[in-house]
């Protein structure tokens, strides 16, 4: 009782030393560990570091991209209307695609936002060439040009609806004005697909303007002034001193402008809902038909839809890189 009340003070001599010898030994073996640790850390740091970093964003890609798209291919091959039980069917989804004349109807609408929206690339340079100048007022005119990607894809749709309306819209105007009658363009299947990609195109050129102006300020002035005593001036400066140079800016110029053709669906969702009579569909679009609209609930044939638009994406892109690969080592 004594003891317990006066604390460890009052332990025998021998105690107390075992006590404080194994305290001092764990301190020790921590210690001793730490070092271990911060040892080895600063014999690896330079291979390790970079792991860490990408650890998260890793994680996060496999979870959010990859993991979708294997679930997306297993279940093409269902049928499922995703709640009740599934039943594999195989390849019956995919067979079925390429007897759909809708299926070919929206891919050929995607090869031509393919081929007409990558005009958002040198429009957005040729813009970034315009506006990357230091006179008074040009900061007010390159956010002017940035404002259609600030806003939202809806109100693009919206915009150019009221835009291309045969009744009040401005082209309806403007035809009238020079003698013209009014098209409805949204209406007519000759047109529609097209009038919908200019009105994509608008928001896109200003995304890759911002990227070649980012691209343009970073251009080595040394380089610019030695072509320009090699006489190179006006287009052979842009092709061999300028473009070489913005490089980085087209691809990822090229590469957002191809996903974003491919995955088009809220312009075509808000300005003609797929018509007239289905004409303007797209692969995005018609798979969420399939999938989630009034059409059934087809979650299987919409998955199927998907990865046939997945694999155009990789094939288009994986193209643009391998051709950009060989550029650069025949440029070396």
């Amino acid at each position: 009782m004594d003891r317990a009340r006066t604390g460890w003070g009052s332990l025998p001599k021998g105690e107390g030393r075992i006590s404080g010898g194994f305290d001092d030994l764990m301190g020790a073996a921590v210690h001793a560990n730490d070092q271990s640790w911060a040892a080895l850390w600063r014999r690896h740091q330079r291979r390790w570091a970079p792991v860490l970093f990408l650890a998260p964003g890793v994680l996060y890609f496999l979870v959010y991209v990859v993991l979708p798209i294997g679930q997306s291919m297993a279940i093409s091959l269902y049928e499922w209307d995703g709640i009740g039980e599934k039943t594999f069917i195989g390849f019956a989804n995919y067979v079925e695609l390429f007897d759909d004349y809708a299926f070919y109807t929206s891919l050929w609408n995607n090869v031509l936002w393919l081929v007409f929206y990558m005009l958002a690339v040198p429009a957005g340079l040729f813009v970034a060439l315009f506006l990357n100048q230091t006179v008074f007022g040009i900061r007010l005119v390159k956010s002017l040009f940035f404002f259609p990607f600030v806003i939202s894809q809806v109100v693009v749709g919206l915009i150019f609806a009221w835009f291309y309306d045969p009744s009040f819209g401005l082209l309806a105007l403007l035809m009238e004005s020079v003698g013209l009658e009014p098209i409805a363009v949204l209406a007519d299947d000759r047109y529609v697909t097209f009038g919908i990609i200019l009105a994509g195109l608008w928001p896109q050129t200003a995304y890759c303007m911002i990227l070649y102006l980012t691209g343009l300020a970073a251009v080595d002035t040394e380089q610019i002034e030695a072509g320009r005593l090699d006489g190179a001036k006006g287009w052979r400066m842009l092709w061999y001193v300028v473009l070489p140079q913005l490089r980085p800016a087209t691809f990822i110029a090229v590469v957002v402008t191809v996903i974003g053709a491919l995955r088009s669906f809220d312009l075509v969702s808000i300005m003609t809902d797929g018509g007239p009579y289905g004409s303007s569909r797209v692969l995005a679009f018609y798979m969420y038909e399939q999938a989630l609209s009034e059409y059934g609930f087809r979650m299987g044939y919409g998955a199927a839809i998907a990865v046939i638009l997945f694999l155009i994406m990789m094939v288009y892109i994986a193209g643009f890189l391998i051709s950009m690969h060989r550029a650069e080592r025949e440029a070396r």
